[in-house]
């Protein structure tokens, strides 16, 4: 579906809905996910690949998603990688904490399934500089 490597995208989510939702929907777009339910799961996991973009929601216990993205950003590899806040926080002020945090951009839930795979690709392309290509889906078959 994609014109080089397929984008791997880490989505670190504590409710077990979203996560199948959004694993479903960017599966059929394409992209290769790995949802985990917790900041220290995606701590690990970015200790044995490094993905294209992480998807971090902000609310979670134990560890929020601003202490997780802080502490992903210390890890080896991670501080170039583009992490998207993905939250139901739609408070006054709950987007640029997230940007304080570490985060490069934010989308709010609910998601809207049409275009949220071109969303993520927004911000996976965004994040690639001019020496490295863009990732293009491509569209049609023949």
């Amino acid at each position: 579906m994609f014109n080089e490597h397929t984008p791997i995208i880490l989505y670190i989510e504590d409710n077990q809905d979203n996560r199948k939702l959004v694993q479903k929907v960017l599966t059929a777009a394409g992209f290769e996910i790995h949802a985990v339910p917790d900041g220290p799961s995606g701590l690990s996991f970015v200790d044995d690949k490094t993905p294209d973009l992480v998807l971090m929601d902000i609310g979670m216990p134990h560890m929020d998603g601003y202490e997780a993205t802080k502490l992903l950003r210390r890890k080896q590899g991670m501080a170039d990688i583009p992490i998207i806040a993905l939250t139901a926080h739609a408070m006054k002020g709950d987007e640029e904490k997230s940007l304080d945090a570490g985060c490069n951009g934010y989308i709010r839930k609910p998601i809207n399934i049409d275009r949220f795979p071109s969303e993520v690709l927004f911000f996976l392309n965004r994040a690639r500089t001019p020496a490295k290509s863009k990732f293009n889906l491509e569209v049609g078959g023949s």
